[in-house]
């Protein structure tokens, strides 16, 4: 008797929906917690986003340098410029394109 099932581990491997961040954007985050290793831990439409050195409740600009199923890395490239209201982390490269726009105007 042939089985034909694929293995346990893809057969039970669950999609997550479209990741809302992408390897090498930087974003503007609130570190939400610390992990066991003591990254802190930020989230963006609730997708992890590990930075290490940093602590918890700090406002930090992130570049992402890695996404790796549903978990990704980032390091910290500065302070965070702007205050996003909770659960809205922005994209300060979406945010710079809109006020360039209004400039020109």
């Amino acid at each position: 008797m042939m089985n034909n099932d694929p293995p346990y581990h893809e057969s039970k491997r669950r999609s997550f929906g479209p990741v809302p961040v992408r390897e090498g954007d930087v974003y503007d985050v609130t570190i939400e917690g610390i992990g066991e290793k003591g990254d802190g831990i930020a989230k963006i439409q609730g997708f992890v986003i590990v930075v290490p050195k940093t602590q918890q409740g700090q406002r930090v600009k992130v570049k992402v340098t890695a996404v790796r199923g549903k978990v990704s890395f980032g390091e910290v490239v500065g302070e965070a410029t702007s205050e996003a209201p909770a659960g809205e982390e922005t994209n300060p490269q979406e945010s710079d394109e809109a006020e360039d726009a209004e400039d020109r105007e």
